[in-house]
């Protein structure tokens, strides 16, 4: 028999990998390796024998886990220095796959390559063969490759893996009614997901339309992709509102904590250069410093407008004063934006898992 491995800490690894690489992917880094690993797993996200790359998480994580096992020997049955590869995937890896909409096997990956298949290069039979020995090039690396090596070699994989699913449709659940208590635990619920400041500002630019459809205010609600420079004179935040081309206020929307520092720069370089009577700051997660609202006190006793509101309240507040007709548009405008060109993938998983969990 082979060696067991911890099914709960393959889990825990793998989370914690998946989250390393998903910050790296929305922050635009790209990990470093080896020329002939990047040039293996191209060459191995490019077959139609999903198998192949699925299989190699699984080897990672043992590799990681327990260095005495072969990871060349999935089957508990092939050696003392064996391991359950087809339980790793149907317990650990595939669920995961699943989870975070992941293009993947619908059944375990083992029976697609063959059963009692050891990774080797005598083993025939295969549909993709130049697929086939490229993962046994990145199996070599994970060979040789201590901890640290084999947690980057996964966070490689996974990066990819992430990228398959941005190249995949998504499709977002929909739901017809929601209470207000329910909108209160949605939103919370996204806010809690880290998502660079996408998830705070779309939810707050689908609050502002849905407040101008519903009220027929013929708002003309800007807004900027994440980390995209400011624009003209008069749109200094990441969303601008206009009524007849005359700008009503300027809002910026962040994940992050709003110091003294960020306030005064703000009105240095965008409220007092730009006239903007009007500026709001949505915050998502942890609240203003004090020295921060001092210095918004002082701005406001000088005759600015500048205001540190948490958007979660903002939002709340607003969707149980406009009736239900008014709250499914919400949703509707909040769906589409996520559906828009260039929003993250991950987003949409984060819609679907929120109301997942919110109907359970």
């Amino acid at each position: 028999m082979g060696r067991k491995l911890n099914l709960e800490q393959a889990k825990t690894v793998l989370d914690r990998e998946y989250e390393s690489a998903e910050d790296a992917f929305r922050e635009g880094n790209e990990f470093i390796v080896r020329d002939e690993l990047a040039e293996a797993t191209d060459r191995i996200f490019k077959s139609k024998t999903q198998a192949y790359r699925e299989a190699l998480i699984g080897c990672a994580l043992a590799r990681i886990l327990d260095p005495a096992i072969d990871i060349r020997l999935p089957y508990m049955n092939q050696g003392s220095d064996a391991f359950n590869g087809r339980t790793l995937d149907e317990r650990v890896v595939n669920p995961f796959l699943r989870d975070h909409s992941i293009p993947s096997s619908t059944g375990p990956y083992l029976s697609a390559i063959r059963r009692n298949v050891s990774f080797v290069p005598e083993t025939l039979g295969q549909k993709d063969r130049q697929a086939y020995e490229q993962f046994l090039a990145f199996i070599t690396r994970l060979e040789v490759a201590d901890e640290e090596d084999a947690r980057q070699y996964l966070r490689y994989l996974l990066y990819h893996f992430i990228q398959l699913r941005e190249a995949s449709d998504i499709a977002l659940q929909d739901i017809r009614k929601l209470s207000v208590e329910q909108y209160d635990r949605l939103i919370a619920g996204l806010l809690s997901v880290p998502s660079g400041g996408w998830l705070p500002m779309l939810l707050a630019v689908a609050t502002f339309i849905t407040i101008s459809d519903c009220f027929d205010l013929k708002w003309r609600v800007d807004w900027k992709g994440i980390n995209v420079a400011d624009r003209a004179k008069g749109e200094g935040g990441d969303i601008s509102v206009f009524r007849n081309d005359r700008l009503l206020f300027s809002i910026e929307v962040t994940e992050r904590e709003i110091n003294r520092a960020r306030v005064v720069s703000t009105f240095k370089t965008k409220i007092s250069p730009a006239g903007i009577d009007d500026y709001i700051f949505f915050y998502s997660a942890t609240p203003p410093t004090d020295e921060a609202r001092d210095a918004a006190r002082q701005y406001f006793a000088q005759g600015h407008d500048v205001n540190l509101i948490p958007v979660k309240d903002w939002i709340i507040t607003t969707l149980s004063t406009i009736g239900p007709k008014c709250r499914r548009t919400f949703t509707e405008r909040f769906m589409e934006l996520l559906g828009s060109k260039g929003v993250p993938a991950a987003l949409r998983v984060a819609w679907n898992d929120q109301l997942d969990k919110l109907i359970v």
